[in-house]
């Protein structure tokens, strides 16, 4: 990485578990990233938010990624829910 490298801020996130699954979602997608505050916001999530940064030149793939990511089942429940319905319709 060059010193010229630019990062932007795609999301920032008072939950750090909402913090680390964007986090995983890009990793899966190998877009490289990090979260600014990461830390503190885990040990004070009410005191502090962490902004997830990625180079700018990855931004628009990053914030594609974490739309999809926000459009996929968010529960269990609901997974369970729509591979009972296809199964209903395969027979």
């Amino acid at each position: 990485m060059s010193d010229n490298t630019k990062f932007v801020t795609i999301a920032t996130f008072q939950d750090p578990v909402d913090a680390n699954l964007a986090q995983s979602a890009l990793e899966s997608a190998e877009i490289e990233s990090f979260l600014q505050g990461g830390n503190a916001n885990s040990l004070i999530p009410s005191a502090f938010v962490a902004s997830l940064l990625v180079k700018s030149e990855d931004e628009a793939a990053a914030r594609a990624v974490l739309d999809g990511a926000e459009d996929t089942p968010e529960s269990v429940e609901t997974v369970t829910a729509a591979e009972i319905a296809n199964e209903g319709e395969a027979r």
